[in-house]
């Protein structure tokens, strides 16, 4: 019976409610009647006589209205749990109409919430309103006719009745698709897809910001390393591709002995692996079994490298001249120092990082004494000596030193420390005998003590003219500025806190230009602004990248981003990645 009362659209509650409104309109026609006409005697002595009968319909009546009640109450409660009745609700709240269910505490039983529960209830065809389809009724679609099951969730269509799932579907796309293109004539950005959004923020955080389609050369390697597993060699790719396809595939963790092999080829004197974790000491010794002639080697998160490989190495590899290594903790100090003894005077660059168990003081000075063609040494997180990186120590004295004694240097990283002043770092930029520097890292200056974070003093004094910030500030830039202007490439000033926005306006200003530039730093320098970034676009004009991270006061929104140039950090990158119109 419930099968067929749903196949046929019967409600139990709503034949119950037809019922009972017939009832109420014809106790209201009778009451209007006998109002306005007046009742003879005869009409008097046939109702005396039907007394009884009247009596045994009011009590009859009287059950039969105590279930309807209790019948349209559940049909209340059901409508005032649609969303059609909650957006009714809503729209007479904020169009000022008549809801008194402001009045009650907030559980929607007021006047105002019944009254509106009521008018939608069902009516029948007598009275020419559309009947309004309860959850778990069945309806036929307005559009396409189809025959559903309503949910709350039921759309309406266009003349009041409602849609089945794939026309409500349907709808909801052309509703998409007018409000996009209503945006587009209203001159606003449109959005791009989230999956090809994280492929561009990926590409902008690697300072890849071309417009349009990528080149033919990147959608090929991109496309060799997603199959890198099915491809037996590489042919003739050039170095800076294979170079590009190691990067890809360390990023991917899909770096293994099996595609290490498409890298070791006899024509190649580079050997470049940025992530080794899944490759075995055999691999490393196979490396330099098949490139004997190799001048540079970068082996990054070297963690199975042990002696036997890099004592082979040491033999084998005759023309090595550059070495990278991280993370290369099962090596000894023995190995360490017969590599530097056979292969140390030939050595022209040496990067050692994140080595725990080695590489002690008397290895240094044995590489102090052997290297003695080393024109670049990075020794970084190396536990067992000072972290030659980093100068948590060096002060005002260190910056006076480099000043008087290096003339030659073409690249300056001074990070971390907490004594270096601003007037020390404007001192060593002031008449330095050194050419102009194209790398500048000077990030990471400041006082570690927070109570003085903002207003980081050298002294206790109370004088003006003896306090001093510390780390780079405005004076330190305009210096480095003036020296270094016009040729320098990249640089580093993030966490330098001193940096005013005098300094940063003065600086780039417009009519200042630096030609080299490319690079730039100045995240947490929390006075960079939209103002400033403009500055930095007309004085830069070669700029690729510039890195704003923390900067909350530049938001690009009054900084026209010229094209190619990418801008990482902003609140809303993704919205300022290309706005001029060069490039397209």
């Amino acid at each position: 019976l419930t099968d067929f009362l749903a196949a046929n659209n019967i409600s139990a509650a709503q034949i119950s409610a037809d019922y009972q409104r017939r009832l109420d309109n014809a106790r209201q026609n009778a009451a209007q009647s006998g109002n306005g006409d007046d009742r003879d005697a005869e009409e008097e002595e046939d109702d005396d006589d039907d007394d009884n009968d009247d009596d045994d319909d009011e009590v009859e009546d009287a059950a039969e209205q105590k279930k309807r009640k209790r019948k349209e109450e559940k049909t209340l409660q059901k409508i005032k749990q649609t969303k059609e009745f909650k957006r009714r609700k809503h729209e007479s709240r904020r169009w000022g109409g008549s809801d008194d269910s402001d009045d009650n505490d907030g559980d929607g039983d007021g006047d105002g919430d019944h009254a509106l529960a009521r008018s939608m209830m069902p009516h029948n065809k007598k009275t020419k309103k559309k009947v309004v389809r309860l959850p778990g009724q069945l309806d036929n679609c307005e559009l396409c006719g189809k025959r559903f099951t309503v949910t709350p969730y039921s759309k309406a269509g266009p003349a009041g009745g409602l849609l089945c799932p794939k026309c409500s579907k349907e709808a909801k796309d052309d509703e998409k698709a007018r409000q996009k293109a209503a945006a587009s004539t209203a001159g606003k950005k449109k959005t791009m897809p989230r999956a090809r959004r994280r492929q561009t923020e990926s590409d902008r955080l690697m300072g890849d910001v071309r417009p349009g389609a990528k080149s033919l050369v990147d959608c090929c390697v991109r496309k060799v390393a997603d199959v890198v597993t099915d491809i037996d060699d590489f042919g003739d790719m050039p170095q800076r591709l294979l170079d590009r396809l190691s990067q890809i595939l360390s990023k991917k963790r899909v770096l293994t002995p099996r595609t290490l092999r498409l890298f070791l080829r006899a024509d190649c004197d580079t050997i470049d692996v940025y992530d080794s974790g899944k490759l075995e000491e055999d691999d490393f010794q196979r490396i330099f079994a098949h490139m004997g002639h190799v001048g540079r080697v970068n082996l990054r998160f070297a963690g199975q490298l042990k002696d036997g490989a890099l004592l082979y190495m040491a033999d084998k590899c005759t023309r090595l001249r550059h070495l990278q290594l991280g993370a290369a903790n099962l090596i000894s100090d023995a190995a360490w120092s017969a590599l530097f003894v056979r292969r140390g005077a030939q050595l022209e660059s040496l990067k050692l990082s994140e080595l725990n168990d080695s590489l002690r003081h008397d290895i240094v000075l044995l590489l102090s004494r052997h290297c003695t063609q080393l024109r670049r040494l990075k020794l970084r997180a190396c536990t067992h000596m000072t972290d030659a990186s980093s100068f948590d120590n060096a002060d005002d004295s260190t910056l006076a030193a480099i000043h008087t004694h290096c003339c030659r240097l073409s690249k300056l990283r001074i990070t971390g420390s907490s004594q270096c002043t601003d007037t020390a770092f404007a001192s060593l930029f002031t008449s330095w005998p050194n050419p102009p520097l194209p790398y500048l890292d000077l990030s990471s200056n400041r006082d570690v003590d927070e109570v003085r974070a903002d207003g980081a003093l050298t002294n206790t004094t109370t004088n003006p003219a003896d306090q001093q910030p510390i780390g780079l500030g405005s004076a330190g830039l305009k210096a480095l500025m003036r020296h270094s202007g016009n040729a320098l490439q990249r640089l580093d000033l993030h966490s330098n806190r001193h940096i005013g926005i005098d300094a940063l306006l003065d600086v780039f200003d417009g009519q200042a230009q630096y030609p080299a530039l490319r690079d730039i730093d100045l995240s947490f320098v929390a006075t960079v602004d939209d103002v400033v970034m403009r500055g930095i676009f007309r004085s830069c004009p070669k700029l690729k990248k510039l890195a704003l991270f923390a900067c909350f006061n530049a938001r690009g929104a009054a900084a026209t981003i010229p094209a190619g140039v990418a801008v990482v950090g902003l609140p809303n990158a993704h919205d300022h990645i290309v706005q001029g119109d060069e490039g397209f």
